[in-house]
């Protein structure tokens, strides 16, 4: 086999096989049930509470957001729920794989979540990191200079000896939960239901972008840009680690650097002393 045959084979499948009547009823069942115990649950939710922010007398641009917020105010049943909240994450993610997982076929190497290419993947996962890590602080920036995002706090300032640790599984969460639903599974069923890439790439992208809508208008703009290239980058290369790679790394960027941003450009990044009524939505 040559490597340009074999550069094929890595990418997504792009003659799914028809489906018969029973099938497709069941895989459209299938995907909403997945959207409504994972993302799509939390894209709703996150949706209501950008209109709730919009209704709320304080204007947008004046209230804040939590991504990880504290869950105890004791530190050792704080570790406990935050670890517990990543590993039912985690758990959810490992169920859409199981559903991906074919006889003889892993699932894990036909969605390219696997090490075969680290050194390629962690390449481009760190090129796709810088190329949407420093638009998107622009973005957001420019969003909270026009009063359409909000304040986003993106860790604790008070800072312990346990955060960054938790902080980087957060951010393991974020990108495995994110990508691997968003782009691998998504991308996978809805292409064996017959639509088209761009339908796909452009839902996702926009699904992606309700899943941010609590923390304003600037973060659906700029998730959605972030997932039309996510998902051509995935039709592409046909392998969603680099796309976990990259997102991981934004978060783990944004959540330790914080306090640093905070404290450097506090009119940006710290939080406002005006109280917000509207909760961040649970992932």
């Amino acid at each position: 086999m040559t490597s340009l045959n074999r550069l094929e084979d890595r990418r997504v499948p792009t003659t799914p096989s028809p489906l018969g009547r029973y099938e497709r009823q069941r895989l459209t069942w299938e995907i909403c049930l997945v959207l409504a115990v994972s993302v799509g649950q939390s894209a709703l939710y996150s949706s209501l509470s950008l209109v709730r922010r919009l209704l709320a007398p304080i204007p947008l641009g004046a209230q804040q957001t939590q991504v990880n917020p504290s869950q105890d105010a004791q530190a050792l049943w704080d570790i406990v729920y935050q670890l517990l909240s990543v590993f039912f994450a985690l758990a959810v993610v490992a169920l859409v794989i199981y559903l991906l997982w074919e006889p003889g076929n892993s699932a894990l190497r036909r969605i390219g979540l696997d090490f075969s290419r680290f050194g390629g993947d962690l390449g481009r996962g760190i090129l796709l990191a810088a190329m949407i890590g420093i638009p998107g602080l622009a973005l957001y920036a420019a969003g909270r200079a026009l009063g359409i995002t909000v304040a986003v706090v993106a860790s604790p300032l008070d800072a312990a000896w346990w955060t960054i640790p938790l902080l980087v599984l957060s951010a393991l969460r974020a990108g495995l939960t994110e990508e691997v639903i968003f782009i691998a599974y998504l991308f996978d069923r809805l292409r064996r239901l017959g639509w088209n890439w761009w339908a796909i790439i452009l839902s996702t992208a926009a699904l992606r972008g309700a899943y941010h809508a609590y923390q304003g208008i600037g973060a659906i703009v700029g998730n959605f840009a972030m997932g039309v290239v996510f998902g051509w980058c995935y039709k592409r290369w046909g392998r969603v680690m680099p796309l976990v790679i990259a997102h991981t790394l934004l978060d783990i960027v944004a959540f330790v650097g914080y306090p640093v941003a905070a404290a450097l450009w506090p009119g940006v990044f710290a939080p406002p002393t005006t109280p917000t009524p509207s909760p961040t939505p649970t992932p």
